[in-house]
C-alpha cells in the first residue's frame, strides 16, 4: 500500500496504471460502513481492471472546523494505516485539511481527483466535499460524468437494525457499551501505539504498565477496562490478558490523558514496541482517591475483576468455536 500525502498527485506516479477506483471519506474508525465502501472499490476495481484507492483527510475535516471542542476520534492515522494495510488500497492517499483544501470548489476537488487517476468514485449517501460542502453525493452523481468521473453511491448500512456510523460508535463507547461498538464496527474497539517511558509508577506499586500515548486531542472512552494486549510476542502473536486505565490519573496528578496496561504474568521488556490494546469490558469510571493506599487496592480488585471476565468470555469463545 502506497502513501500519498500531498495534494499534487499525478497518475504517472501510481506505477503506471490506467487509472483507479476511488472511495473518499474520513474512514474514522473503518467501521462497517466504510468496509462497504471499500469492498465496493475492490469489485469495480478487478472489473475495470484499475488499481484502488482510498482518500482521506488529516486533520479530519470535524477536527479542523472544530479545534477547541474537537471530535472524539476513533481511529488515529497510525491506527487506520495498520487496519487498512491487511488486504487495503493499492495507494491511501491523505489530503491535508486545509484551508486551500476546503476552499476549493465542487468541480476543482472533482478535477484534483481526476489529475490524480480516479476514474471512478464510490461514496457513501451522506458524503459532502468542497466549499461549503455544496457537492453532495447527488452532486457528485450527476455533474462526475461530465468531469471525468463515473460515480456510486452506497447507501446506508445497518447492523441489528441500526444504522452504521462514526458517531454512533463515539456514543456507544463513551457509554462503555463496548459490545454494540464492536458490532458497528465489525470488531473490538482498540488503540495502538508505541510504548513510551512514563514514571514508573505503576512498577513501584507492583503493577507495572506499558503506557501509549493517544495520538489524538480527544479519546472516545475512559475509565478502568478489561483489556486484550497484542504484540508482546510479535505482529500477529497471541492476546495476552490485562487489566488497563484511560484516564488523566487525578490521584496523583495527572492532567494528560494516557492509556496504562497492565498484562497479567508479563515482565518483559516493552518499550519502544509497538502493541495493541484491545477494549473488552468497562469495569468502571476513573476515580481520585485520597490516598496511594486505597488507589492499590482498589487496582488489586480492578486486576481480578478483569481476569474473572476475560476467563469467561474466553470459555464462551472456546465453546463458540467448536
Amino acid at each position: 500500500m502506497q502513501l500519498w500525502r500531498s495534494l499534487q498527485r499525478g497518475p504517472h506516479e501510481a506505477g503506471g496504471a490506467a487509472g483507479h477506483v476511488a472511495t473518499v471519506g474520513g474512514f474514522d474508525g473503518i467501521h462497517l460502513g466504510h468496509q462497504v465502501l471499500i469492498e465496493r472499490t475492490r469489485e469495480l476495481a478487478r472489473a475495470r481492471g484499475l488499481g484502488t484507492m482510498l482518500i482521506s483527510f488529516e486533520p479530519l475535516p470535524k477536527e479542523y472546523f472544530s479545534p477547541d471542542e474537537p471530535v472524539a476520534r476513533l481511529t488515529s492515522f497510525r491506527e487506520r494505516w495498520r487496519i487498512l494495510e491487511r488486504g487495503g488500497p493499492d495507494i491511501f492517499w491523505v489530503l491535508p485539511f486545509t484551508a486551500r483544501l476546503r476552499s476549493l470548489r465542487a468541480a476543482e476537488f472533482t478535477s484534483l481527483l481526476v489529475g490524480a487517476g480516479v476514474r471512478h468514485l464510490v461514496i457513501g449517501h451522506d458524503f459532502r466535499a468542497a466549499y461549503r460542502g455544496e457537492a453532495d453525493a447527488a452532486w457528485f452523481q450527476r455533474q462526475g460524468p461530465a468531469l471525468g468521473l463515473d460515480v456510486e453511491i452506497v447507501e446506508p448500512v445497518c447492523a441489528q437494525g441500526e444504522r452504521v456510523g462514526s458517531g454512533l460508535i463515539r456514543h456507544a463507547l463513551q457509554a462503555g457499551e463496548l459490545d454494540r461498538a464492536a458490532r458497528l464496527l465489525g470488531r473490538a474497539y482498540s488503540m495502538r501505539g508505541r510504548v513510551v517511558r512514563g514514571e514508573q509508577l505503576g512498577r513501584k506499586l507492583g503493577f507495572p504498565t506499558a503506557n501509549l500515548q493517544l495520538s489524538r486531542r480527544r479519546a472516545p472512552l475512559d475509565g478502568i477496562f478489561a483489556v486484550r494486549v497484542r504484540g508482546l510476542d510479535g505482529e500477529g502473536g497471541r492476546a495476552r490478558d490485562g487489566v488497563a486505565s484511560l484516564g488523566t490519573r487525578p490521584t496523583i496528578g495527572g492532567t494528560r490523558p494516557l492509556l496504562e496496561a497492565h498484562v497479567f504474568d508479563f515482565s518483559g521488556d516493552l518499550y519502544g514496541r509497538e502493541i495493541e490494546v484491545e477494549f473488552v469490558a468497562r469495569l468502571r469510571e476513573e476515580r481520585r482517591f485520597d490516598r496511594i493506599e486505597a488507589m492499590v487496592e482498589q487496582m488489586h480488585l480492578d486486576a481480578a475483576a478483569a481476569r474473572a471476565l476475560l476467563g469467561v468470555r474466553r470459555t464462551m469463545e472456546t465453546r463458540e468455536l467448536g
